[in-house]
């Protein structure tokens, strides 16, 4: 591919503070198209601070897809308009020469903008704290094979795990929801027998914080899946909505 710089129209989201108003701040860029949308954010900002202005405030940690907290909504999708892609791995080679961008924080009640670029997701992680733990033996290392797991359960197990936990399922609902997140947390426990213990607490106690932190319902839109960076399945969600009734339905036995 050719190294000839892109010119670009960026249209970007700065907020001094959650109170303040927010407004798109428009910058005209000249990019290689080799470098990530993090990388082209971090020379507009060296540009900025360059002319003393305040730099654009963003979150990244390991920009490798792993970590999640980079999630920003591109032209109106959360991590940008190719699937299966984290923002930090969304290249500018995916952009025309001319193009017009706007770069937004994720969209929901739940995720107060903090600043410019940066949300406070925190009630993702008091969902997953909500989880507790998972009760098992320690000691030496069992055999191989003493617990069989078929590779089916397995791997739908491992699926489930692949959630980053970076909220682009929340930014994609039109009512904010959280559930292919905890779907996806409840679910990686409840199909391996080291989950089983605490399984019906477990799938109660998150649902309850989803929605204490204020996440809204699902309307069975599928966007979420459609948007999120791992393509993690909405049979998550179907999953945790079985364990939820019947951890009901088990509460009220034990009640009567």
């Amino acid at each position: 591919m050719s190294d000839k710089h892109i010119n670009l129209t960026l249209h970007i989201w700065r907020q001094e503070s959650p109170e303040a108003k927010g407004y798109f701040d428009k910058f005209q860029v000249s990019v290689s198209p080799h470098a990530s949308i993090l990388e082209m954010l971090d020379d507009l900002n060296n540009s900025l601070e360059k002319e003393g202005k305040i730099p654009i405030s963003f979150e990244s940690d390991c920009r490798e897809g792993i970590c999640g907290t980079c999630g920003l909504v591109i032209n109106g999708h959360p991590h940008g308009p190719l699937p299966k892609t984290a923002t930090c791995q969304l290249h500018m080679r995916n952009f025309k020469d001319g193009e017009t961008i706007y770069i937004e924080p994720f969209r929901a009640k739940a995720f107060p903008v903090l600043r410019d670029l940066i949300v406070d997701r925190a009630g993702l992680d008091k969902i997953q704290q909500a989880g507790g733990y998972i009760t098992f033996n320690t000691g030496s290392a069992p055999d191989a094979n003493a617990i069989p797991i078929s590779k089916e359960i397995a791997n739908l197990a491992l699926d489930a795990a692949e959630c980053i936990g970076c909220g682009a399922c929340v930014a994609a609902c039109k009512n904010a929801s959280a559930m292919l997140f905890v779907g996806a947390k409840v679910t990686q426990f409840a199909l391996l027998p080291q989950g089983q213990p605490e399984r019906y607490e477990r799938v109660q106690n998150m649902v309850a914080a989803m929605d204490e932190a204020g996440f809204g319902s699902c309307t069975n839109t599928y966007a979420c899946e459609a948007e999120c960076p791992k393509g993690i399945s909405i049979v998550n969600i179907a999953q945790m909505n079985k364990d939820y009734i019947k951890a009901k339905f088990m509460a009220r036995k034990v009640e009567a």
